[in-house]
């Protein structure tokens, strides 16, 4: 069995909850001085909040909608050594209101990145696999973005920061021919003018003839990463006993789609939220909604990877197709070839 190249899974990737207090907030117990910061509210409907290091701090963008970025100076308001500080925006920082914050690590620091014909602002971590890259797209039909991975994404999300436009999400499993939306609910479509039906290489992401405009830009792109991060798919079986996913290692995030048909949500799981196992407790990366937990609906979180629980055609339909992205607490062996599970 190969090893895995991260042992603490919470050293590149880690949830944390919080709960709100209407003032100046500081908040710590990340580990690291997260890159790309991803708040919801939990208890009432609120907009899910994306801030990260390479646009900077107060500047925010919503997964659930098609706007624009915005300034929030009262919102994530810096990225400190072992966290982040907010302010007194309501939307992450209601007093008594309770949050989730999934952190990403990148490189603390940014690098101007030439290997695409658009030259990119980048905070890259080749270690966990994950990069931020900023830019402006040209009025042109194609055009590449550098990622600074050195390797080839599995997944990048990119999002126009300056007009209204959806999210655009490449998955491995889907390839470079179909697109599907973040903020959407809609399945998989086919469109080469989203990314020049052009996969991946270990320098650049491609875009085609859609963003054809000279409008700002951010990309955020990911790696797969042997006990740390995994992107796949799997197939429904229409059951309650559903499909076992094998990951490698324990989920600590976990975030679903199903992609043969239109209609259902994005659904997000976290190792920190109630709920295990069966862990049920989900919020929708395309919705305001609260945080949902029904108990028909949901995942077991194993020590190699996750299993389904539910015959809804929204996580499980009989012969329905679904992409999944998943970090890990920790793997399932370690570096040292030590199974965590023998601990």
């Amino acid at each position: 069995m190969a090893f895995a190249t991260i042992n603490k899974g919470s050293s590149y990737f880690n949830p944390v909850l919080y709960t709100g207090t209407g003032a100046t907030n500081a908040r710590t117990g990340i580990g690291f001085q997260p890159d790309w910061t991803w708040i919801k509210c939990r208890n009432t409907t609120d907009w899910h909040i994306l801030t990260d290091a390479v646009r900077g701090a107060t500047k925010t963008i919503y997964s659930n909608s098609t706007a624009a970025e915005t300034t929030q100076a009262q919102a994530l308001q810096s990225f400190n050594t072992d966290g982040f500080t907010l302010g007194t925006s309501t939307e992450v920082n209601t007093n008594a209101n309770t949050y989730v914050a999934w952190n990403w690590l990148g490189a603390n620091t940014t690098a101007s990145n030439t290997s695409g014909t658009i030259t990119s602002t980048v905070s890259a971590n080749t270690t966990s696999g994950f990069s931020i890259a900023t830019g402006t797209f040209a009025a042109v039909s194609s055009q590449t973005v550098g990622h600074g991975l050195g390797v080839t994404p599995s997944m990048y999300i990119m999002k126009i920061r300056n007009t209204t436009e959806n999210w655009v999400v490449y998955h491995k499993s889907l390839g470079a021919t179909q697109a599907i939306l973040l903020n959407s609910t809609n399945g998989a479509s086919s469109n080469i003018g989203y990314f020049n039906n052009t996969s991946p290489t270990s320098s650049v992401v491609s875009f085609g003839s859609y963003f054809n405009s000279t409008n700002t830009f951010v990309v955020y792109s990911f790696a797969e990463i042997k006990g740390f991060s995994k992107f796949g798919s799997y197939t429904g079986n229409g059951s309650a006993d559903g499909t076992f996913v094998y990951t490698g290692f324990k989920p600590a995030f976990l975030m679903v789609k199903r992609t043969d048909a239109s209609g259902d949500n994005w659904f997000l799981y976290d190792n920190k939220r109630p709920g295990y196992n069966l862990t049920v407790n989900r919020l929708y990366p395309n919705l305001s909604n609260s945080e949902d937990s029904n108990a028909d609906y949901g995942y077991d979180l194993l020590s190699n990877g996750f299993k389904v629980r539910t015959s809804n055609t929204g996580w499980n339909a009989s012969g329905g197709t679904y992409i999944y992205a998943a970090f890990a607490s920790n793997p399932f062996v370690t570096s040292g070839g030590i199974p965590v599970t023998a601990r």
